[in-house]
């Protein structure tokens, strides 16, 4: 079946989205502990971030210069924005922590690993805004505690090895099966339990389709895959319009239990 043919048959999609959805905004695809990324040259865990000054300064450089804060929202978030207008989006699932997606114009976003326009304190938990720190960083502090306690700050993003948010995955989990297709933009589908989201999708028989530059995991699996850059592919499926009337059935609707 034609990936098409399948997005002009879902009224009610859930969107999963990853680094790829970014790279157009000017974002490079990283991992890393506390949102640093490998520019620090390695992954480095929550512990090395807590447990070595050094790491902190180093991350806090990096997230001063990184090209997140020019970056401005591309053809992919704008496509997607406009099938939420346009009443067709329950949820967009992101693994990004840019915050394009909202400046886009999405409302229904959840962040499964959380953004980096906060900050939080891990010894008082704290909360407060990353521009306030990283003007801290500019005025010369290289690793700028928190306010409140003088405990250490990082970003407001899951760092690497940590688990998710057990109340952000049930969200998205209930997304899933509350839906009638996932539509899937930018992610190469190797990282659990985002990934995992997918195998959920095909297992309750909710049509999936992919749309990455790469091969992933779950292509075999999906409804329909479409290969190449998601710029260019993502704002030509969600333009087709709806053809599918009558009632909508998901699992997440009683009478289908």
């Amino acid at each position: 079946m034609r990936a098409r043919d399948v997005v002009a048959a879902a009224r009610r999609v859930t969107a999963l989205t990853g680094a790829g959805v970014s790279t157009d905004s000017g974002i490079p695809d990283f991992r890393g502990a506390s949102g640093a990324g490998t520019a620090l040259g390695r992954e480095f865990t929550l512990d090395d971030y807590l447990s070595d000054p050094a790491v902190r300064r180093a991350a806090w450089r990096v997230r001063l210069a990184h090209p997140v804060w020019a970056a401005e929202p591309n053809a992919a978030h704008r496509a997607l924005a406009e099938l939420e207008r346009a009443g067709r989006v329950r949820s967009l699932l992101t693994q990004n922590v840019d915050g394009l997606h909202q400046r886009a114009g999405s409302v229904a976003v959840v962040e499964l690993h959380g953004s980096w326009s906060g900050t939080v304190c891990v010894d008082c938990g704290a909360t407060g805004s990353m521009s306030a720190a990283l003007d801290r960083v500019r005025a010369g502090e290289e690793d700028p505690d928190c306010p409140a306690c003088g405990g250490v700050l990082r970003s407001s993003t899951v760092a690497f090895g940590q688990p998710l948010d057990a109340d952000v995955l049930r969200e998205a989990r209930t997304a899933v099966l509350d839906c009638d297709l996932v539509l899937v933009a930018g992610t190469s589908l190797a990282v659990d339990p985002a990934a995992a989201l997918v195998g959920l999708a095909v297992r309750v028989g909710t049509p999936v389709v992919i749309c990455n530059d790469e091969p992933t995991p779950y292509d075999a699996t999906a409804t329909a895959v479409v290969r190449g850059p998601v710029g260019e592919s993502l704002p030509e499926l969600v333009a087709v319009p709806v053809v599918e009337s009558g009632p909508l059935r998901t699992w997440g609707d009683p009478s289908t239990w």
